[in-house]
C-alpha cells in the first residue's frame, strides 16, 4: 500500500485526484472483488460501560464462539458505523481468511442515542482500551486493532498511553487515514472545497446528534454556540471540547492528536497509513521516519484519498485496502 497508484480511470493531480479517490470509492465502489450485494450479515451485543450507559458491538464471527481464531476489531471513523464501506470490506476480508470481526460503535454511532452526558471524540483513549480490554478477555485467540480516520487517531493515543503494556493486549495496530495533527486537520477541511462538502456532510448528523444530548441533559453545553457552528472548529469549540473536559477547541485537538506521541510507542508493532492527497489530512503535517519510534511503519502513498485506495475497472473495488493492511497485521500473529 505504501506504493499505491489510484486506477488510471480514477486519477488524478493534486486536490482533484484526492477528493475523486475519496468521493468515488465511498459511494459507487464494490466491497468486494466479486461484486457481491452489499450488506455484512453482522450479530449485534450490547456492552454496559463502567459509566452506566452501553455501546453496540457487530460481530461477524467466521464459526463457533470458542475456537482459538484470531479477532480484528475496527474502530470505525467520525459518525461511521458498521454499514461504512470499509467497514463492510474488510468484514469480508476477514471472513475469508477464517478470522473473527467485530465493529464496536462510538457512543451514539449505532442508531441508538446513548444515555451519558457525552458521546466520542479523536482521543477517546481511555474507551478504546476499556473496549479492547473486555475483547481481550472474552475471546480465546489473538486479537488485532485498526482503526479509520477518528478511530485511527483515538487507537494511536491508546497504543501511545498504554506504553509497553499495549502488547499485552493486542499483537499490532494499523491506523488508516488518521488526523494525526487535528489542528492541521481541521484546517483543512473547513476550507475551501472541504468546507463546502465534507463540512457540510459532517454537521448534517452531528448537530442532530448534539441536540438529542441537549434533550437528555438540559444546560449540557451552550446551545445558542451550537446551533450558530458552521464548521468543526466552533462545533468543537461550542460541544466537543466541553462535554470532554477540555478547555476549548484548541485545547482538545492539541491533548488528542496523535502525532506528537508516535516516537514513544514501545513494544507494539504499529503500521500508520496516510496517503498524501488525503483532502482531510495535508501532506505537510504528516510525521517523518525521525518523528516515529523504530516500531511504528509509515506508509505514505502519493495517491489514495481519504480511506479510499480503490482499484479495478469502473466501479472500483474497494478491496486494495483491507488485502494489504489485513496481510500486514497477520505477519504480526505471533
Amino acid at each position: 500500500m505504501h506504493g499505491y497508484k489510484a486506477p488510471p480511470w480514477l486519477a488524478g493531480v493534486g486536490a482533484w485526484g484526492g477528493n475523486v479517490q475519496t468521493i468515488w470509492p465511498a459511494l459507487f465502489s464494490h466491497h468486494h472483488d466479486d461484486r457481491r450485494p452489499r450488506g455484512v450479515p453482522f450479530q449485534r451485543e450490547r456492552w454496559t460501560t463502567p459509566d452506566e450507559d452501553f455501546i453496540d458491538v457487530d460481530w461477524y464471527c467466521a464459526g463457533p464462539a470458542d475456537a482459538e481464531r484470531p479477532l480484528l476489531v475496527l474502530f470505525h471513523g467520525l459518525e461511521g458505523s458498521s454499514e461504512s464501506h470499509y467497514a463492510q470490506a474488510f468484514a469480508h476480508w476477514a471472513h475469508e481468511r477464517d478470522w473473527d470481526y467485530a465493529v464496536p460503535h462510538f457512543r451514539g454511532c449505532s442508531g441508538e442515542p446513548n444515555r451519558a452526558p457525552r458521546t466520542y471524540h479523536s482521543g477517546d483513549f481511555e474507551e478504546v482500551g476499556w473496549i479492547l480490554s473486555r475483547f481481550k478477555a472474552a475471546h480465546h485467540g489473538p486479537v488485532m486493532a485498526m482503526g479509520i480516520s477518528l478511530g485511527g487517531n483515538a487507537l494511536l493515543r491508546w497504543v501511545e498511553e498504554a506504553g509497553s503494556t499495549a502488547s499485552s493486549t493486542v499483537c499490532a495496530a494499523a491506523a488508516v487515514s488518521a488526523p494525526l495533527d487535528l489542528a492541521a486537520a481541521g484546517r483543512a477541511i473547513g476550507s475551501g472545497f472541504n468546507r463546502l462538502v465534507y463540512t457540510r456532510m459532517f454537521m448534517r448528523s452531528l448537530k442532530p446528534r448534539a441536540l438529542t444530548k441537549w434533550q437528555q441533559h438540559p444546560g449540557l453545553f451552550d446551545r445558542a454556540a451550537l446551533m450558530a457552528a458552521p464548521d468543526l472548529y466552533a462545533f468543537d469549540n461550542a460541544f466537543t471540547a466541553p462535554v470532554h473536559g477540555f478547555a476549548s477547541t484548541e485545547d482538545y485537538w492539541a491533548r488528542c492528536s496523535a502525532k506528537p506521541w508516535l516516537k514513544d510507542i514501545t513494544g507494539l508493532p504499529t503500521l500508520v497509513l496516510n496517503a498524501r492527497n488525503d483532502p482531510f489530512v495535508p501532506a505537510s503535517c504528516l510525521p517523518e521516519r525521525h518523528e516515529v519510534s523504530s516500531w511504528v511503519t509509515l506508509w505514505q502513498p502519493d495517491e489514495g484519498g481519504h480511506v479510499g485506495f480503490p482499484g479495478g475497472p469502473v466501479p472500483g473495488y474497494v478491496t486494495p485496502l483491507p488485502r494489504t493492511v489485513g496481510n500486514w497485521l497477520a505477519q504480526h500473529l505471533t
